[in-house]
């Protein structure tokens, strides 16, 4: 049976972005990473820590204003591990966002 590519699964413009995103997983290990692109329903990142597929986690970063009403926003989204390459030096990572909820601006 034929399946489809992952372009024809996406729901959603994905926007080309390198972020920084924390990212927590399901043990409470807190991973850095960054992101290669977003959209408002999953996340293609990078770490050098590997997921392993299937696995919950919590990102934290900030969406590009391309995803948002014209201004960054600090977001952070419960997703869940949908795929792993590995790249070499560090891991891809393909994740589906179940939830997304916009965290207040932070002063520094």
């Amino acid at each position: 049976m034929p399946t489809k590519s992952n372009h024809e699964r996406r729901s959603g413009t994905r926007i080309a972005t390198r972020v920084p995103t924390r990212v927590r997983t399901a043990q409470g290990a807190e991973v850095p990473a960054h992101t290669r692109d977003v959209s408002a329903n999953g996340i293609f990142l990078y770490s050098n820590s590997k997921m392993e597929q299937g696995s919950e986690v919590e990102l934290v970063l900030i969406l590009p204003p391309e995803l948002t009403s014209g201004e960054k926003c600090w977001v952070c989204c419960q997703a869940t591990v949908v795929r792993v390459e590995d790249e070499g030096t560090e891991f891809g990572v393909a994740a589906q966002i179940r939830r997304m909820d916009i965290l207040p601006e932070i002063g520094i």
